[in-house]
């Protein structure tokens, strides 16, 4: 398989190594970046100066810089660059590190920012560490250039200046999408205010994302809701979860979409409730959309398990739970809880997922290029690496880890998203 690490950076004291930038293909996929030198925590330049706290430019401010830089080295390595990326996602556990970093990105990326999603979440693995990203792009030359799209009712605010959609060759990326309107508050994304049973306000949103945001920025890529591949879905209100499935099923149809679905801290949009991110196929183009048949149980995950479509596959977000809840791995292990068992049995249950996945696809665990692994408990983090080598036999992990306030499922505590190659 055409398939490279070109940058890792391995992790101390454990054999293991963080596989932050992988080529797959004419695909770029860097993952987990945040601003540290893997050996003391933040890097130098980031933390400054103790004595001289207030000289220079603000923290936040140099923390991104020192991401977007690291960016664009990376690129550099895989023989691309900004102007060819699609896909931004980032993550940060204090909101007043968007600003600074959006001033870094502008000044890194220039006026094309990909399709990006930016949300808050509890804490990221580095300690004080405020900004993580992942990026795609693509290789010049291999006919995936991106095309950016501009629908005229689908717009990114103006502070974060990233395009809401980009074709690339048959694919399209749609930005997180949240229940704002083109100038402002739209009454349709909300329950009226002096109404008690006027709709439930998860519901309108949801509704609102896909029919107003969602919709029209695939139509104006010549793609539709049937095409849609992958989708991140993240809510304020972990109790919104039922509602919110239920308006994705009656739009996109019961797994037919690689989705996850994930309770979130905060949002740029202060009435916000949840964001929506997509890949889907362009209508008419002569890759196809295979949902995945495998052998896992239903309740491991709220859309198809795994979907294919060219040289890709997207795993919905992966739990390990079954038809009455937690694995009972999981609970049979709590007593050693001080030991790490439960949280590497846990583990252990979603890489078997993730390889049935894989296999389903045609490819392997050791095909994985882009592993998110959201937790309620960053201490388990080392422990659940440590199992891709014993069950994947995975010992550069293309990861990126945050913590996040909740789990779907009662007595888990970790979920599992993935892409993979799956061309030849």
């Amino acid at each position: 398989m055409p398939i490279e690490t070109l940058q890792s950076f391995p992790l101390p004291y454990s054999g293991l190594a963080h596989a932050a930038c992988v080529k797959a293909g004419p695909w770029v996929f860097i993952n987990g970046i945040e601003a540290t030198d893997y050996a003391t925590g933040l890097a130098p330049e980031v933390l400054g100066e103790p004595g001289l706290a207030l000289h220079g430019l603000p923290r936040h401010r140099r923390e991104g810089d020192f991401i977007a830089q690291r960016l664009k080295s990376m690129l550099t390595a895989a023989g691309t660059s900004f102007a060819n990326t699609v896909r931004l996602d980032q993550y940060y556990p204090t909101w007043k590190a968007v600003d600074p970093y959006h001033r870094a990105r502008r000044a890194a990326f220039g006026d094309y920012i990909p399709p990006s999603t930016s949300v808050v979440m509890d804490r990221l693995l580095v300690d004080d560490a405020d900004i993580a990203a992942n990026l795609i792009a693509v290789i010049p030359g291999s006919g995936l250039e991106p095309r950016r799209v501009d629908p005229p009712l689908v717009t990114a605010p103006t502070w974060s200046g990233f395009v809401p959609a980009a074709v690339v060759g048959d694919f399209v990326f749609v930005a997180g999408q949240m229940a704002r309107g083109p100038d402002g508050p739209d009454a349709r994304a909300h329950v009226p205010a002096h109404s008690r049973w006027g709709g439930h306000e998860a519901r309108k949103q949801a509704e609102y994302v896909i029919d107003h945001r969602l919709a029209p920025a695939l139509e104006a890529a010549g793609a539709s809701l049937k095409g849609a591949l992958k989708a991140q879905a993240y809510l304020r209100h972990a109790e919104d979860l039922p509602h919110f499935l239920e308006v994705w099923n009656d739009r996109f149809g019961t797994r037919q979409v690689a989705l996850t679905i994930v309770h979130t801290r905060d949002f740029g949009l202060v009435d916000g409730s949840l964001e929506i991110n997509l890949v889907a196929l362009r209508d008419g183009v002569s890759a196809s959309k295979r949902v995945l048949d495998v052998d896992i149980p239903e309740q491991a995950c709220f859309g198809a398990p795994g979907v294919a479509a060219g040289n890709l596959l997207f795993a919905s977000g992966l739990m390990a739970c079954d038809h009455v809840g937690a694995d009972a791995s999981i609970s049979g292990a709590r007593a050693l809880r001080h030991l790490g068992t439960p949280a590497r049995a846990e583990m252990a249950t979603l890489l078997r997922h993730a390889i049935r996945i894989c296999e389903a696809g045609g490819t392997s665990a050791a095909a994985i290029t882009r592993a998110v692994q959201f937790h309620t408990d960053l201490s388990d983090f080392r422990d659940a690496l440590a199992i891709w080598e014993y069950v994947a036999g995975v010992r550069g992990i293309p990861y990126s880890a945050v913590q996040v306030p909740s789990h779907p499922v009662a007595g888990c505590a970790m979920t599992l998203d993935f892409w993979a190659w799956a061309g030849q």
